[in-house]
């Protein structure tokens, strides 16, 4: 199996790491005499759009080393696991924070199943949420998914 040359991806990779990086400096800012903004639901799309697409990248990296390298392959799928936990977390959270629109209610940003949410970014990011749902449950098992949730279990 031929790997893509360093010259390909890695530049990519870093600059997205380095435009998180910019994006949370900025975001925290340098005066620590007032607390950052809590997050919006912009900010939590565009979070989700990278946690889904890394996962898509995770996925094709385990698929790819799990053959030669068993051991490595099995932490690379715990990664993914890990990664798809942690988008739904973000997803929930979306759903959690107030809309900017004058016509919003908890009806409207819910992600019900039987009928579609209404719009952009809600329509987005609830879209991306089921693809990326598709790719691990086709890959994990239910315990799996469970092993690691942040729900109270009391």
């Amino acid at each position: 199996m031929n790997s893509p040359p360093e010259t390909d991806s890695s530049p990519y990779l870093r600059a997205a790491s380095a435009g998180i990086r910019h994006h949370t400096r900025a975001y925290t800012g340098k005066n620590t005499d007032t607390p950052p903004a809590p997050a919006d639901r912009v900010h939590l799309d565009a979070l989700h759009a990278h946690l889904t697409t890394l996962h898509q990248l995770l996925d094709h990296l385990t698929d790819a080393t799990r053959p030669p390298h068993p051991a490595a392959g099995h932490h690379l799928a715990t990664a993914h696991t890990r990664l798809w936990q942690a988008a739904t977390e973000i997803h929930s959270a979306f759903h959690l924070l107030p809309s900017n629109t004058t016509a919003d209610s908890a009806a409207a940003s819910a992600c019900p199943p039987e009928r579609l949410p209404e719009g952009p970014p809600v329509l987005t990011i609830c879209q991306r949420h089921l693809t990326a749902g598709h790719i691990i449950r086709r890959k994990t098992t239910p315990t799996d998914l469970r092993a690691h949730t942040t729900a109270c279990v009391r």
